[in-house]
C-alpha cells in the first residue's frame, strides 16, 4: 500500500468515525389536526392572540383602528370587549392571572390589562416589533416573537429581554413566527402565511414537530387576509382551539399523527 492511499484511507476511517460519534438527527414528528368540535368566530376578527385560562377564552385583534382584546366562554359571543384607540394595531396577548400583557405591531408599546375587566392599567415601552407572546409558568417568563426566526424571552413583569433563541428546522432557520402558545416545557408557533403549525424546544431553538392545519376552512368560507393565525391549548386537555384572520370559524383539534 502506498503512502498517499495510506493516508486517504486513514482520512476516510476518520471521517467515518467521526460521523458515528456524532449524535442522530432528530426526528421531526409530523403531525395533523384532527377536527373534535367546530364553533363560530367573529369573520370580521383579525386574530392575532387566543389564549384559554380559567374557563375563559380570550382573543386578541389586529388592525388600526379595528383592533381590540375580547374576553367570554368558548363558543358564545364575547362578554367583554374592549378597543384599541388608532392608531395602535393590536397583536398577541397573554394571561398572566389577574393581568394580561397585549401587544403592539409596530407602535413601540405594550399593554398591561385587568384580565377580568380588559381594564387598561398601564403601558410600557416595548422596542421590537410585537408579533406573538405566550407564558412560561413553569419558567416564569415570557416568551416572544417578532416575525423572525427568532423567539426572545422576557421578564413577565417589565417585558425587558432576559435571552433568545434561533428556531432551527432541520438546522434551517425558520422564519415568519407568529403567533404563540406556550405548552408544558414547548412552544407551539404559527407560521405565517401558511397552514402550518410547529412545535419547538425553547431551549435549544430545534423544532420538534410540523403540523399541518391545512382544509380546516371550504374555499368559499376563505377571503382576502384570511390565514390560520390562533392557536390556544384547552386546559386540562391535550387539545387545542385554532382559528385564523378572518376565519367564520373555530376548531377544537387534536394532534395525531400525519
Amino acid at each position: 500500500m502506498s503512502e498517499r492511499v495510506r493516508r486517504t484511507t486513514g482520512a476516510v476511517v476518520a471521517a467515518a468515525l467521526l460521523l458515528a460519534a456524532r449524535p442522530p438527527a432528530h426526528r421531526v414528528e409530523q403531525l395533523r389536526v384532527e377536527v373534535l368540535k367546530t364553533f363560530p368566530h367573529d369573520p370580521q376578527a383579525f386574530t392575532q392572540g387566543l389564549e384559554m385560562a380559567g374557563g375563559t377564552l380570550y382573543e386578541g385583534t389586529g388592525l388600526s383602528g379595528q383592533s381590540s382584546v375580547r374576553a367570554g366562554l368558548l363558543g358564545e359571543e364575547p362578554t367583554v370587549r374592549v378597543a384599541l384607540p388608532a392608531p395602535l394595531f393590536g397583536e398577541g396577548i397573554t394571561v398572566l392571572g389577574r393581568t394580561l400583557w397585549q401587544l403592539t405591531w409596530r407602535d413601540r408599546t405594550a399593554i398591561e390589562r385587568d384580565a377580568k375587566t380588559l381594564a387598561e392599567l398601564r403601558r410600557v415601552p416595548y422596542p421590537d416589533d410585537g408579533w406573538g407572546v405566550c407564558l412560561q409558568r413553569d419558567r416564569h417568563r415570557i416568551v416572544t416573537s417578532d416575525g423572525s426566526a427568532r423567539l426572545t424571552f422576557r421578564d413577565p413583569g417589565t417585558l425587558a429581554k432576559t435571552g433568545e433563541v434561533t428556531v432551527t428546522e432541520d438546522g434551517r432557520p425558520v422564519t415568519e413566527l407568529n403567533e404563540l402558545e406556550c405548552v408544558g416545557g414547548a412552544v407551539y408557533a404559527n407560521v405565517l402565511l401558511t397552514d402550518r403549525i410547529v412545535r419547538i424546544d425553547p431551549a435549544t431553538g430545534a423544532v420538534t414537530a410540523r403540523i399541518d392545519a391545512s382544509g380546516l376552512l371550504r374555499a368559499d368560507e376563505l377571503v382576502p387576509g384570511s390565514t390560520l393565525n390562533g392557536i390556544a391549548a384547552v386546559p386540562g386537555t391535550d387539545q387545542f382551539l385554532v382559528t385564523g384572520k378572518f376565519w367564520p370559524k373555530m376548531f377544537k383539534v387534536a394532534l395525531v399523527p400525519a
